[in-house]
């Protein structure tokens, strides 16, 4: 999902080393030996027992896969950690999700009498994470990954927050080039599954930085896979996190892809993309082929759907964060499988691919149920790719080499992640608020105007901060012993866990005015990106209007007053939406500007101010907006 994609402090002396070590152009070279072919044959899998001896025409294979991990190893807490479920009343209840613990336990139960399975992802597995994962640079979720028998994932945006030159040791291992080791005796040793990125390259050799696909084989099956992250990527990651490298459109790659496939005998093919859309409804059960006006799925990968090659059978998405399962169709005019598995491990998608081991491919037909119209296969066959989504229920047993692998980590982060910060009264919501404006946006906001307004750290007059890099909520409930209400350096972590150095910037106001009408147009007007605000600055949206006229520009004021467009204002924001990242190519023109602290440094400083375990901060009010719909 579009979020802060930026590197923590650490970090940001990890790509001057890593480029020492390891250039673009090596990361294919060094990809693990048969990582192009490899079928993990894990004893699980999908097959029917036909009961003949000679082997039947068509065996099932099973394809478990999932999106947007984002280093999720334990339950997210609060409402980030829930599923949407429709109840027989119509309702829509939230049911507790997620946590690797119970994820891999889901995955090994779905695997049982399947002797065909493959395990694949979408993209994001790691960035944006949990302290618990993110302080270690990820290595606890490729470890986790691994041991959950990924087969193949996808590159997402995140794979890219702390560049390609660290992207190349999270697959092939070796220790961080500053940090070392975090346990002595161990080194890391990479992903045992291949990162796809068919339409990432390098920009001087024009060869892309990992393998484009991987074929998948057991007993003469053979499924290959084709893995692209949105092209848009360079829009959302910091310039250094992609610099050197080009994105191409997603389209365009997997059709070449899938060409290349096809002439190798490969006739079976699944697309792992990261980009998605929005199904008409958040329940995670949620019929996507009903017939309903407004229902069904919009958004980006529809028209990508529609533009891939027929080759392709099925497309397993990511980074909208949303559950679905659809048909979209493929160019021929035949319904295909289009899945996205929500978030941070909370659902699991189970498909059925019925291979055809005569003409290699997978059975596809144009209409549920039937072989008769218009398929690419002749003769009597079942129905198309069959797929639904399942909850990853925590009142399931935990698989116990994930507890054991969580309390490892635990252990050398405990130092670090207990250090209570502040005291909340009840659950902030950020990540899990499905308001434009969120009580948790306010409070960073308001967190980065106090820590910059003094006049030597800055002299900011507001505070804008950017959706996507809110990653959670601040929860009540204790999530350890520290106490409910007890917020920790974890907990804040969790919430803003890229570290972005704060900018003050000089803008214009009328700069400042374009900025916000560019929340809803431009590459934002689908899907608005609204900018959380400090206090002091109001305005109303009317979401009933199109593109920039949404903001009703004689509403806007600052501590009451009219935005003058000719008056200069300093304006505090984090380095991504300083360098015009999300769209906001306005706020990339600042001039004048001062590098502050870190957010979360200056989110952990406001907490502290401002609350006690007697006075505990209260959830904003969220009122700077005013939403007309």
């Amino acid at each position: 999902m579009s979020a802060t994609p930026q590197k923590n402090r650490a970090s940001r002396r990890v790509l001057a080393a890593a480029a020492g070590l390891v250039t673009v152009g090596a990361l294919v070279a060094a990809m693990p030996a048969g990582a192009q072919e490899r079928g993990h044959g894990h004893g699980h899998g999908h097959g029917h027992g036909h009961g003949h001896h000679t082997p039947a025409r068509t065996v099932d294979v099973q394809l478990l896969s999932f999106n947007d991990l984002h280093g999720n190893l334990e339950p997210p807490a609060g409402s980030a950690g829930t599923v949407n479920r429709t109840q027989p009343d119509g309702t829509v209840k939230q049911v507790p999700a997620g946590g690797v613990e119970y994820l891999a336990t889901s995955l090994r139960e779905a695997r049982k009498g399947h002797p065909y399975s493959i395990t694949a992802a979408g993209g994001d597995m790691v960035g944006a994470s949990p302290l618990l994962s993110g302080l270690f640079h990820d290595e606890p979720t490729i470890e986790a990954l691994n041991k959950l028998d990924l087969d193949v994932t996808s590159v997402g945006n995140h794979e890219f927050d702390e560049g390609a030159g660290e992207l190349a040791r999270l697959q092939n291992g070796g220790c961080h080039p500053v940090e070392g080791c975090y346990e002595e005796g161990r080194t890391f040793r990479g992903a045992d599954f291949p990162y796809l990125a068919a339409n990432v390259t390098d920009e001087k050799s024009g060869k892309p930085i990992l393998k484009p696909y991987t074929v998948w084989k057991k007993n003469g099956v053979r499924i290959g896979f084709i893995g692209v992250t949105l092209e848009g990527t360079p829009n959302i990651v910091t310039a250094n996190g992609v610099k050197g490298l080009k994105f191409h459109d997603e389209v365009e790659t997997i059709n070449k892809y899938a060409k290349e496939l096809d002439r190798q005998g490969v006739k079976s093919i699944v697309a792992l993309i990261h980009e998605g859309g929005a199904p008409a409804s958040s329940a995670y059960d949620y019929d996507c082929d009903s017939p309903g006006a407004g229902d069904g799925i919009s958004g980006p990968i529809t028209d990508i759907a529609k533009g891939i090659t027929p080759k392709v059978d099925a497309l397993v998405t990511g980074h909208t964060h949303q559950a679905y399962v659809c048909t979209i169709p493929d160019p021929a005019g035949n319904p295909r499988l289009v899945t996205s598995a929500a978030s941070f491990g909370k659902l699991y998608t189970d498909t059925t691919l019925t291979y055809d081991r005569r003409t290699k491919d997978i059975v596809r037909t144009a209409v549920k149920g039937s072989g008769k119209h218009g398929s690419k296969h002749h003769g009597p066959q079942p129905s198309n790719p069959v797929a639904a989504n399942h909850i990853v229920s925590r009142d399931q047993q935990p698989a116990r080499d994930m507890t054991d692998l969580i309390a490892r980590w635990n252990a050398l982060a405990a130092p670090v992640s207990n250090r209570p910060q502040g005291y909340i009264s009840a659950d902030i919501n950020g990540r899990g608020s499905t308001a434009l404006e969120k009580p948790l946006g306010d409070l960073i906001a308001d967190a980065q105007l106090e820590g910059l307004a003094p006049a030597d750290k800055g002299g900011a007059v507001v505070a804008l901060m950017n959706p996507g890099g809110i990653r959670s909520d601040l929860v009540y409930k204790a999530s350890g012993g520290e106490g409910d209400g007890v917020v920790t350096y974890g907990e804040a972590f969790t919430v803003q866990p890229f570290t972005n150095m704060m900018n003050v910037v000089d803008l214009t106001g009328a700069q400042l005015v374009t900025a916000l009408q560019q929340q809803v147009s431009g590459s934002n007007e689908a899907s608005p990106k609204i900018l959380q605000v400090s206090k002091g600055l109001t305005y109303t949206l009317d979401m009933t209007k199109s593109g920039a006229d949404r903001v009703v520009t004689e509403t806007i004021r600052l501590n009451g007053e009219a935005i003058d467009p000719g008056k200069t204002y300093r304006v505090a924001m984090n380095e991504f939406l300083a360098g015009g990242g999300d769209g906001f190519a306005a706020l990339g023109q600042g001039t004048d500007k001062l590098v502050g602290a870190s957010d979360l440094d200056l989110f952990n400083a406001y907490l502290a101010a401002h609350s006690s375990a007697s006075a505990p901060l209260t959830p904003p009010a969220a009122d700077r907006i005013t939403v007309v719909k």
